[in-house]
């Protein structure tokens, strides 16, 4: 096993230094309100929206996660991550509306399209969905990545990573998370690459790598049949979780809001999706890579999870090991600081302000910290129950998400395309969905327990991404029928917020805001994905 040595130590220790003088940086500049603290001022430019969005997608179950499953199932988990041009949604289609109407948050988004409960609601969709997939799985990764590469203990390692996060967060806030992004990504992307070349030139290139796998590994769509990952489930689910994660999740709109206009909020949504294809690249392929190299006794590690720690900690020479070291540091804590600030600005602005709505800006500041500790313990609490979902992280992380992302996406979409939809049947969807998606993740984890023969057992047993568009489909219907069985919306709950009820002024300021330059850029990044899908749908 190669040492981590003094220059991989110099460099690590480089990393941090300039994590600490941004860190400083924002200390100095004014954060006396809300504005400030979690949307930077409302002043950020297009390059720190786009690579704050990658890097806060980025985390550790993409680290551990995808390059496991590139070792475990090949390329198919691929497909999760050829959703960039979901991000050109958020910025030609969604952010818009939200940038309109002036809103720090999506639930508050909800509160001025439809009502105070649907706010409400969603809030606490959001904060819960953050303990069992964010916090929980970001942490959990965090763990082994640091117990793989540096022999760490697990939980020192952990929580190691949560109180550096913790800290340079509760400092700097918003403008701490967006500007440190600009710093980690290139440094997680370089790193991430240089796994990939190195790894390829043992293997004597792309070809050889091919061969090795097998042609299965390299199909990224399978019968209809296949119990994991169906053709129908990749290309009709998939878009439905991306839909709601990439346009209506705090998580990442968070970045949007902090535009300084309309303009810079959309180019950085541009540039995020061309970020998005790399992970394909810099992830699933080393897993691929990991696996041919096993194959050939180059390499050793017992799960696919270890795959990429073990690339890490085998394959490079002194200092760029460090650089990688960086960058896995670079999105362990990028995803957790969002997640923080995301989490904070939820709980301040949708819940504690809603009851003491007199409380001062820097009083409110601390009510958000406190909270996210709260839901950090929360999360870190909930880690030994992932087991009981699914053994691979990425796969329990994508099971999760598919149960709490349909019904707000069929929420946000119909409530922006359809006038029609009041706040009865918005909030009657939101309940039902969630609900429903809570029954199926408790039975998974009870299914050991359940009859063979149940009719609960067959509910678990339906392929969780088909699940995801029955589910879907089902919020769709049951939020048109009680919004048209009920009366109208009024018009204040439409101007500006649905498509029918933006003004000509309105229309006129949006269509200043882009260019030829940003429709050929969006429409390169489509092509360029359609022509990846067709490749590993035919490769070999």
């Amino acid at each position: 096993m190669n040492s981590f040595s003094i220059l991989d130590w110099i460099v690590l220790g480089g990393f941090f230094a300039m994590l600490a003088g941004v860190v400083i940086w924002t200390l100095r500049q004014k954060e006396e309100n809300t504005s400030d603290y979690f949307l930077a001022g409302r002043d950020a430019g297009w390059f720190a929206i786009g690579a704050s969005i990658f890097a806060s997608n980025i985390g550790s179950e993409h680290l551990v996660g995808l390059a496991g499953a590139g070792a475990s199932t090949g390329v198919v988990m691929g497909y999760f991550e050829l959703t960039g041009w979901m991000i050109l949604l958020l910025g030609w289609v969604f952010m818009p509306f939200y940038l309109r109407s002036r809103v720090y948050t999506m639930p508050e988004f909800l509160e001025k399209r439809f009502s105070s409960s649907s706010r409400w609601f969603l809030s606490l969709i959001s904060i819960i969905s953050y303990v069992l997939t964010k916090v929980s799985v970001t942490v959990y990764a965090g763990g082994i990545v640091l117990e793989s590469v540096l022999g760490l203990n697990f939980w020192t390692g952990a929580i190691l990573m949560v109180v550096l996060t913790g800290i340079y967060t509760i400092l700097g806030g918003m403008k701490a998370v967006m500007y440190t992004s600009v710093i980690q990504t290139p440094i997680l992307v370089l790193g991430s690459l240089m796994i990939s070349i190195i790894g390829l030139i043992k293997l004597g290139g792309w070809g050889n790598m091919c061969e090795i796998v097998g042609p299965e590994r390299l199909n990224m769509f399978k019968p209809v049949s296949d119990p994991d990952f169906p053709w129908t489930g990749l290309v009709f689910g998939v878009p439905i979780v991306g839909l709601w994660y990439w346009c209506t999740d705090q998580y990442i709109v968070q970045r949007v809001l902090s535009a300084k206009n309309e303009k810079q909020g959309r180019r950085g949504t541009i540039f995020a999706s061309y970020l998005k294809m790399l992970p394909l690249f810099i992830f699933i392929v080393p897993g691929l890579i990991a696996l041919a190299l096993q194959k050939e006794g180059l390499l050793n590690f017992d799960a696919p999870d270890q795959a990429f720690p073990t690339l890490v900690r085998e394959l490079l020479p002194p200092g760029l090991k460090g650089l990688v070291i960086g960058g896995l540091f670079a999105a362990l804590m990028s995803s957790l600081s969002s997640l923080f600030n995301s989490t904070s600005i939820l709980f301040t602005v949708d819940f504690y302000k809603k009851l003491k709505p007199h409380s001062t800006e820097k009083h409110l500041v601390r009510v958000g910290q406190i909270a996210t500790t709260v839901i950090v313990i929360l999360g870190i609490l909930w880690i030994p129950a992932m087991k009981l979902v699914a053994d691979a992280l990425y796969e329990y992380l994508q099971k999760v998400q598919t149960l709490i992302g349909p019904a707000i996406a069929a929420v946000f979409l119909l409530g922006i395309f359809f006038k029609r939809i009041n706040s009865q049947g918005s909030i009657t969807g939101l309940v039902t969905g969630f609900l429903i998606g809570m029954l199926r993740l408790g039975l998974d984890m009870a299914k050991s327990y359940l009859n063979p023969d149940s009719i609960w057992m067959k509910f678990v047993e339906i392929n969780w991404l088909h699940f995801c568009i029955y589910l879907f489909l089902f919020c769709i219907f049951l939020i048109t029928v009680v919004s048209l069985c009920t009366k109208k919306p009024e018009k204040v709950k439409l101007g500006g917020l649905t498509y029918s009820g933006i003004t000509d002024e309105q229309k006129k300021e949006s269509r200043k805001s882009w260019n030829g330059t940003d429709i050929i850029l969006s429409a390169i990044l489509v092509v360029g994905t359609v022509l990846i899908l067709l490749y590993f749908s035919s490769v070999l």
